[in-house]
């Protein structure tokens, strides 16, 4: 099975050695995103709601530069700083998968990087 790394400059790079996703075969598996705004490279300002949609923008540009797309997700994990913002989270979420949403884990983790309030990873096939 062939693996190939996948990278758009529609989002911003990561400070970490860590690709964007990986292709291997017909599966695209991306990495957890975080809302930094591709422009000014820090978080959305606007708290969970902004950051959500642009982590679900940047995993957008990532699926489609593997040639896939949203509606081929088949599982997320969705780490959250606090799981009381989960209904303006959902709110969001439920916009970029409308229908047939993809299965998930969702949970609170202690801390994620740079103080971001969620980050998305997806597994998609092609």
């Amino acid at each position: 099975m062939d693996k190939q790394v996948i990278h758009t400059s529609k989002v911003p790079p990561a400070r970490v050695p860590l690709s964007q996703a990986i292709k291997a075969g017909d599966w695209v598996f991306a990495s957890g995103q975080l809302g930094n705004d591709p422009e000014t490279r820090t978080l959305a300002a606007g708290g969970i709601t902004a950051e959500t949609r642009q982590v679900c923008e940047h995993l957008k540009a990532i699926l489609e530069t593997a040639g896939s797309s949203l509606d081929r997700v088949v599982k997320v994990t969705i780490y959250m700083a606090d799981l009381r913002e989960l209904p303006e989270m959902n709110e969001v979420f439920s916009r970029y998968f409308p229908t047939d949403p993809p299965a998930r884990t969702t949970f609170q983790a202690a801390g994620l990087v740079g103080g971001a309030r969620v980050e998305i990873e997806a597994i998609a096939f092609v």
